[in-house]
This record gives structure tokens, sequence and C-alpha cells, in this order.
């Protein structure tokens, strides 16, 4: 593989910083570590706070707190923040691209705040309007759609009313358009990448002004950018494009980037620590681990198809489960397969890590739970629950929020469940 190396001092010319002057915000985030305050969870990385006791068995019957009915369609994962559960979703018999906001005890709606009017994009079937999962810092909820060939980045309060929207860049559809925002210190980071060419951009949480700008190359894709600790530092990383790139993510200067990964990614990278591992799945399979310290080295890989569901890196293993319903488990340092097992289904929502156990849910609705467990594949229950599923779950209180599709009727109806040990 052809590998190249853009050094910080080449690169620093390329950032376009903008609105210098821009107003600040105070760094601190309001969340406290029973929430899921964006994608991936509170440390982006499919891993949730160990010291909870959330149900291994469900149905919809069983262990069911509540549940809710969602207008509209949506792949966007449930946002957990105080008292608050926040959705995004599109209506297209309406037109309309929106947040919803849940109570976290009852699952009562509180409230819907409309962000676009008209303009959604045609799109592949299995995708939605609303695939990106919203972000909160404690007092503002921020939300990706694309609409109208471009991708706006919108805030609104916790009541619901809109506080600021920021266009990204233009915008071509192509699959879809999915990437969810990053929160980090006063930015909020948002990227798409598209057959126009596509941008990432960090804007100020307060104003919505662009603090920093990156170009990006005329692909389409649809990962999310994500903030890890990787090689004793803070860095921003974004696949696809045929590139692995890491940015700073307070001034949006490229650290190092390589050539490879493939064009068109949707998983989110996660990290050991010490190395980055990345995958996508077309027009190539691809799962590679790479050193974080900037010389960009490219310590194994694979030919694995991990193109949907993201992966998790835990005690010097790398778990996942592949788009066609393989469980894997390698070892993270060599890439070593320590152990297959088919699922059986379909996969496109992440797994989430709960102490030692893992929960993956197939499109059909079927739950596995299941231990990281290096030397071997040991199952906990399956569950089912709904008939289609494509949305991650999010885990936090000793709760699972499930985004699921229903058949009422004939007709499909989405719900959300909050699950839970009585």
């Amino acid at each position: 593989m052809r590998l190249y190396i853009r050094l910080l001092a080449v690169v620093a010319a390329m950032t376009v910083p903008l609105q210098a002057h821009c107003q600040q915000v105070d760094d601190q985030i309001s969340v406290d570590a029973d929430d899921w305050p964006w994608w991936r969870g509170p440390n982006r990385n499919g891993i949730a706070e160990a010291n909870q006791d959330p149900p291994t068995e469900w149905s919809a019957s069983q262990h069911v707190a509540w549940k809710s009915p969602i207008t509209g369609r949506g792949h966007s994962s449930p946002t957990v923040v105080g008292e608050n559960v926040f959705l995004a979703t599109a209506d297209e018999e309406q037109e309309t691209q929106s947040v919803l906001c849940y109570d976290r005890e009852t699952g009562q709606q509180r409230w819907q705040s409309i962000v676009h009017r008209g303009r959604l994009m045609r799109k592949n079937a299995k995708s939605t309007a609303a695939s990106g999962t919203p972000a909160c810092d404690g007092e503002r909820v921020f939300v990706n759609f694309a609409n109208g060939d471009a991708v706006y980045v919108t805030a609104l309060n916790l009541k619901g009313e809109q506080l600021w929207q920021t266009k990204i860049c233009d915008y071509t559809i192509h699959q879809g358009y999915g990437a969810s925002p990053a929160v980090y210190q006063s930015l909020v980071i948002a990227s798409a990448d598209s057959h126009a060419g596509g941008a990432i951009s960090a804007l100020d949480r307060v104003t919505g002004a662009i603090v920093w700008k990156r170009e990006r190359p005329k692909e389409p894709n649809y990962t999310s950018p994500i903030i890890l600790n990787a090689g004793g530092r803070d860095q921003l990383f974004l696949t696809g494009c045929d590139l692995f790139s890491s940015f700073d993510p307070l001034s949006g200067q490229t650290l190092w980037e390589i050539t490879g990964a493939t064009t068109e990614c949707v998983t989110s990278t996660v990290t050991d620590g010490t190395r980055v591992f990345s995958s996508g799945g077309y027009p190539k399979n691809h799962l590679a681990a790479v050193l974080a310290d900037g010389t960009g080295e490219i310590v194994w890989e694979t030919k694995d198809r991990v193109y949907v569901p993201s992966l998790l890196a835990c005690d010097g293993h790398l778990f996942g489960v592949l788009d066609a319903g393989v469980a894997v488990c390698w070892k993270s340092d060599t890439g070593d397969v320590l152990w297959k097992k088919r699922l059986g289904g379909e996969f496109s929502a992440s797994p989430v890590l709960v102490g030692d156990l893992i929960y993956a849910t197939n499109e059909s609705g079927e739950t596995f739970v299941y231990r990281a467990n290096p030397t071997e594949y040991e199952q906990i229950s399956v569950n089912k629950l709904g008939d289609y599923v494509m949305a991650s779950s999010t885990i936090c209180g000793s709760r699972i929020y499930m985004r699921v599709v229903e058949n009422v009727e004939g007709r499909p109806q989405e719900m959300l469940y909050c699950l839970a040990k009585p």
C-alpha cells in the first residue's frame, strides 16, 4: 500500500481559520456519568459506564419501563442527557426534519422542534433523512441534516427553540447522509463528504460561527468525525475518501494523514491508545490498525467487511460484528483472529460494551448479548424486539434505549423503548 504523511508544517497554511474573534464558551460540558450525550457514548467509543446493571433479557412485554411512538423515520440513536432523551427524525409525508424530546423517566414526548421544512433529498431506500445522532452539551442540542443540496448544523436549547443554524458545505446525495456532530471543549465539529466535495468544520457552540474549516475530496463517504485520546494526545479522526486522517480538534491542522482505508466508510474509528483502527466496505473491504504516533505506520490490515457497525477496542482486543452477521475477536496488536461466530442476520447498528458484556443488534431486531471474552464466543442471551432495527442502542443509567420499527396494522411504526430491570 502506498503511504504518505503530510507534515503539520506543510498543511498549516491549508487550514482556513474563520471568525477568529467569535464568542468563546466555557469548555465545561454539563453531562453526568449516567448520560449518553452523543454518538457512541460519553467516551465516543461504544463503551458504556461499567458500574450499571441493564437487563440482559427482554421482549415486548418483559422489562419494558416505557415505550413511545416516534413520528417519521430515522436511524439516529437516542441521546440521553439529564431528564431528556433526544432523537432526530424525518417525516417524508410532511417533508420535515425534526428533533424529538422525550421525558427520560416516563417516555412522554415533551416537544418536537422542526428544523427543516421541504427539500428532503432522495436517497438509498435503506437510508433515512435523519440518520445522524444529536449531541448535547447539557445546555444545547446539536443536530446535522442534509437538506436542499447542503448540510447544516443546527443548535436548539433544551426547550427545542432554535439558537442558530450554520451551513457546512454544499452536498450531493449518494447513498444518504449520516454523520453525527462531535462536541469538544468550546466547539461542535461536523463533516460532510460527497461527489460535490465536502468539508469538516468546527463551530463555536454558542454562536455557530465557523472557527476553522477544511475542504475534503470529492468522494462519497458517511463516517462521523470522532475525537479520541491516542498516541498521547487528543486527535480528531476521519476515515474514508481513500484517506485516514488525523486533525488537531482545536485548530483543524492535519497531524498526519495516510492513503488507504477505502472510499466509503460508515464506521467510527476506535483506539487502544497506541493504535487506531479504521474499517470500510466500498469499493473494497478494509480493516486496518495504524500507529497513532504520527508515523502513519500500518501495523496490520485485513479484508474483513466491517462497513457499517463500528468496532469495540477493549483490553488488548478488538471486537466487532461483520455486516454479514459474524461476530469476531481480533488481537489488537497483531490482527490475529482469536475466534469467529456466525450470529445470523445482517447488522447495521454498532455494538455497545457494558462491563464485560457486548450488546449487538441485527436488522431483524435480535440483540445478542455475549461476553467480551478473547478465548471463545460466550453467549448470554438473544432477545427479539421489533421487526426492523438500524439505530444503535444507548445504554446508560442501567437502562437500554432502543429505536425499533414495528409493523402496526400492516404499516411500519417506529417506537422508542426504554428497557430496565424492575
